[in-house]
């Protein structure tokens, strides 16, 4: 079993790595104490069989620059493939500000391909390798060193069996004509705005019932400031208060500190220090914004009435054209945009590129009356009228 300690062991690699088409990569990290993952290991596997063509790369290492993996991942002769390559992205991203080119996800290939919504890795070992997978030491602390030999077996895992389900989808895909299909489904991944959390735009995922401009204000005001503050610290938001003591907060309006020691919600070191004070200069910052200057909460869509049985038509549709097409639904159109097409919502995801050919060219006929569906034996048939 190959472990990589050294830059100029992990140099060698990937200049072996560089002579095919294409390199399997996954990520052992922590998260729970930090806002920022820290990575503890790399997975990596290039064409073969067994374990012969695969390394285990300890980034913990003090001997070990990931300079030559960087390199690698910017070779656009070889494709870089991920199972659920999110949360590795945003490792890469935000040690080096790289993002890997060309990418493969064998998550989305598989939803394109037919095996349901967000089919997990060891489903995909199951049904395309046909062997069995020990995930036991998937939550073990990667952090340790040695590393157990059960971890180093379950780390390889990730990457051998990865050559095989890369391989099966991508014959697939290439038969089917669906390549361009993953690759538009990337477009999210290989964007650098989706590693990139401003803290003005915090606010934004604090879930509040009252949509008030004013409300809004110290919202805002207060999850920026959580944001700023953990990501310096590198502490995990919720460590400097929660959602719902940040809310308590926006509807008190502590302006001082004896009026913030009388806060139910909030965690006690957050009743001093720094974090006190940064609540303080929050409320006071949220309360010299002029109306004008508010945040807008986001836009509900108020269903027209009579339209529900619009949106339970599409919905049948929707089943019907992804069973014909192999593909999962949730991919093609969330349930969320369904309601928004029978309300009249047109500029969606579902009206452009494979999804308005698998699914939305048959939905807008559908709205405007020139469609219908008939029960066809086990099926649905689409009637035109």
């Amino acid at each position: 079993m190959k472990i990589i300690t050294t830059t100029l062991e992990l140099e060698a690699f990937c200049a072996e790595c560089a002579n095919y088409d294409y390199v399997t990569v996954d990520t052992e990290f922590l998260r729970e104490r930090t806002y920022y993952s820290k990575l503890c290991l790399i997975q990596m596997a290039y064409p073969g069989m067994g374990d012969e063509n695969a390394a285990l790369i300890d980034p913990l290492s003090n001997e070990l620059s990931l300079e030559p993996l960087y390199k690698l991942f910017e070779d656009e002769s070889v494709v870089k493939v991920f199972h659920a390559a999110r949360q590795d992205l945003e490792i890469f991203f935000v040690d080096k500000g790289i993002i890997p080119n060309p990418l493969f996800d064998t998550q989305i290939a598989a939803m394109v391909c037919g095996f349901g919504e967000q089919v997990g890795y060891e489903t995909l070992v199951r049904k395309i390798v046909n062997l069995p997978l020990d995930k036991s030491s998937r939550f073990t602390d990667w952090s340790t060193r040695p590393l157990s030999d059960r971890q180093k077996t379950y780390a390889l895992g990730d990457v051998t069996h990865l050559r095989v389900i890369y391989e099966h989808l991508k014959h697939h895909l290439e038969k089917a004509d669906r390549a361009p299909w993953v690759q538009e489904e990337l477009g999210i991944l290989t964007n650098p705005n989706t590693y990139v959390v401003h803290p003005d735009d915090a606010w934004k995922r604090v879930k509040t019932r009252n949509g008030s401009g004013k409300m809004l204000a110290y919202v805002r005001e207060l999850a920026r400031f959580r944001e700023v503050y953990a990501q310096t610290k590198n502490i995990p938001r919720n460590r400097v208060y929660k959602d719902d003591a940040l809310l308590e907060l926006a509807a008190t309006k502590p302006n001082a500190h004896d009026k913030l020691k009388k806060s139910r919600l909030l965690l006690r070191d957050a009743r001093g220090g720094a974090i006190a004070e940064g609540i303080i200069a929050a409320v006071k910052a949220a309360s010299m914004v002029e109306p004008n200057d508010y945040p807008k909460a986001p836009i509900v869509r108020v269903k027209k009435q009579g339209n529900d049985g619009l949106a339970d038509l599409l919905r049948v549709l929707l089943k019907a054209s992804a069973e014909q097409a192999g593909v999962a639904s949730k991919l093609i159109c969330s349930a969320s945009d369904l309601d928004a097409i029978a309300n009249g919502e047109r500029s969606l995801p579902a009206f452009s590129g494979w999804r308005k050919q698998v699914f939305g060219g048959n939905a807008l006929k559908l709205c405007d009356g020139e469609i219908a569906l008939s029960a066809h034996k086990d099926s649905v048939k689409i009637v035109k009228l």
